[in-house]
């Protein structure tokens, strides 16, 4: 059954085109995820859909009886009232009245609300949107409309609301960057893409390849339209006399075919070379940090030497110290104990949770500018104008003022000022709130080619998936414990540590536990393993070198066929070296862990 339906809707802002007659229906059961590039107007139509805004053009027409329930990226609440009035009693009915107070504390003791009677006001800004969320999923409606419901939340918080929709039996319509979240919930996804709204009816994964289709499906038309018009520009230019019926047909089409044969414009992408400052030997270590807020311990002698091209990941619950530590190894915060021991070369970048400070009067470009006005990027020297461009930010919108931006621009644009400094350790607190998925993709792209150490916290599990190679996990008492791999991998590992198999055999006795600590305490490096454990990061870095000079050499040599059989085959010798003395690195660097660890 059909609920509510929009008919050849437009809306524009300013000068700035969203969507153009574009259709759109929500039927009954429907599962919609909604996705697009930042400030194409996602936020916008679900506000359109929820009634709060008016079309430029066209109507939207909801059927008897349909009630809608929307949750806003920034909810605001009544002053004063508590999370049990806010979630419980503004919703209860005639029909609920018998349930909802069972219900309604259920689902805030599994949002981790330990007082009901709190006041909103007090909540941070991650448990007021969790209390709104409470709110909206307790809401008998008809249709819920969520924007970006998993920002601020934590990952068990997310498959806890992830297996909450997929239960739930009315219709949804969300916009989120959060890719396993959006193939596993979603059976339809809408697409905001230059001015038109495109629907699949096909979660996350079947959306990417129905995507590409389509645009393979265009760029042949085009590329079929190229040919004829080709044809028709060469007859038009032979001289055409416009006398008879078949002659004016002839210029007729030339005209269509020319005002109508246009390249398919290629989707906004980030589009990025890698920018980094050199990172010596000494990096960044953090020794003994313990950190608390009153009775609470957050951190508790927190150990960790990063290596160069570390990817590390920090996750756990809201609250739990994780944008704490970030702003310890930034020096915004001081930790209790312990140090944080920077490399003379080290150059941080921190994209916190939070944008800095931008003055809604400046120009988009003025604010690039200060930062820098020109950057090298491994594509050569460039300049503050293309690395907007390349940042979705064409010429009129450099111009325009920051006030003008998105959310969502807003984030896009504080990311690349952080990037265009050039650091060799880049800290990326929560980088996928607000972010769009296009936007994300480059990102994880770029992460991966970035010569430095990468150090995120985030709740985006695809995120982690694709960037982290090892995760720390907040535990209670302020530990962390570590886990390899990504956050798939983390879960798996967790699993196992929380469920023992129990058919294990069982640990051994005091006396076997004695002999295996004694045994531990034993391991440490040969002196060869010691010297080599000293020396082979710079006999790397020379490989890497004599590589970059015989590429060199090479290409100098291009039509010098005896000498580039000479530099190819020493090339291949050199790779041969690297390959061994990598493995031999990854030996004595797990042996030293292992051995710390042992301490």
């Amino acid at each position: 059954m059909n609920l509510l339906t929009a008919k050849e809707i437009s809306k524009h802002y300013t000068d700035k085109e969203l969507f153009t007659k574009a259709d759109f229906s929500i039927e009954e059961g429907d599962k919609i995820g909604i996705v697009g590039i930042n400030g194409t107007g996602k936020s916008t139509l679900l506000r359109l859909l929820a009634g709060l805004e008016e079309p430029d053009e066209g109507e939207i027409v909801k059927g008897n009886k349909v009630y809608v329930r929307y949750l806003s990226q920034n909810p605001e609440f009544p002053e004063g009232m508590t999370v049990y009035d806010y979630v419980v009693t503004a919703n209860r009915t005639e029909d609920n009245e018998w349930s909802i107070a069972g219900d309604g504390k259920a689902i805030l003791n599994q949002m981790g609300f330990s007082d009901e009677n709190e006041p909103v006001d007090h909540l941070s800004g991650g448990q007021r949107k969790k209390a709104a969320l409470a709110a909206a999923l307790m809401a008998p409606c008809d249709i819920l409309l969520l924007d970006e419901p998993t920002n601020h939340l934590n990952s068990d918080m997310i498959l806890w609301l992830e297996n909450a929709l997929i239960r739930r039996k009315g219709a949804l319509v969300m916009v989120t960057h959060d890719r396993y979240f959006l193939d596993r919930v979603c059976s339809r996804i809408v697409e905001m893409d230059k001015g038109k709204l495109y629907s699949y009816q096909t979660n996350f994964a079947g959306f990417l390849e129905a995507k590409a289709a389509r645009e393979d499906a265009e760029l042949a038309t085009y590329r079929k339209n190229k040919n004829i018009l080709r044809i028709e520009l060469e007859w038009m230019r032979r001289g055409a006399r416009a006398r008879s019926t078949k002659q004016k047909a002839h210029i007729q089409r030339y005209e269509e075919l020319k005002n109508t044969t246009k390249a398919p414009v290629a989707d906004g992408k980030v589009e990025l070379g890698t920018v980094s400052s050199r990172l010596g030997k000494k990096t960044l270590e953090l020794s003994g940090i313990c950190k608390s807020y009153g009775e609470r311990l957050l951190i508790d002698h927190f150990s960790y030497a990063f290596r160069k091209q570390d990817r590390i990941g920090f996750v756990g619950a809201n609250g739990c110290g994780k944008t704490t530590l970030m702003k310890i190894i930034m020096g915004v915060e001081k930790p209790d104990q312990g140090e944080v021991i920077l490399g003379p070369t080290v150059k941080l970048g921190y994209f916190s949770q939070e944008n800095e400070s931008l003055d809604p009067k400046q120009r988009v470009i003025d604010y690039i500018r200060d930062t820098a006005e020109f950057v090298r990027t491994e594509d050569g020297v460039v300049s503050a104008s293309v690395m907007l461009e390349r940042f979705l930010f064409d010429g009129a919108l450099q111009y325009s003022l920051i006030g003008k931006l998105s959310g969502g621009e807003k984030r896009r644009l504080y990311l690349l000022k952080v990037l265009m400094e050039a650091p060799n350790i880049l800290i990326l607190d929560e980088p996928t709130n607000d972010l769009d998925i296009q936007t994300l993709a480059i990102l994880e792209d770029y992460l991966e080619r970035f010569p430095g150490i990468l150090i995120t916290v985030s709740h985006d599990r695809y995120f982690l998936d694709k960037v982290a190679d090892r995760l720390f996990a907040f535990e209670e008492g302020g530990r962390l414990r570590q886990y390899e791999g990504g956050y798939s991998d983390y879960l798996e590992a967790k699993k196992q540590w929380e469920q023992p198999d129990p058919g294990r055999a069982k640990p051994k006795k005091a006396a076997s536990e004695k002999t295996e600590r004694t045994r531990q305490t034993k391991l440490k490096f040969t002196w060869q393993e010691q010297r080599d454990y000293e020396t082979i990061e710079e006999e790397i870095e020379g490989i890497e070198e004599k590589l970059r000079e015989l590429d060199r050499q090479i290409e100098r040599s291009a039509t010098d066929f005896v000498k580039l059989n000479e530099l190819t085959a020493q090339k291949e010798e050199q790779e041969a070296l690297l390959e061994e003395k990598m493995e031999r690195y990854l030996y004595l660097t797990d042996l030293a862990e292992r051995i710390e660890r042992q301490r």
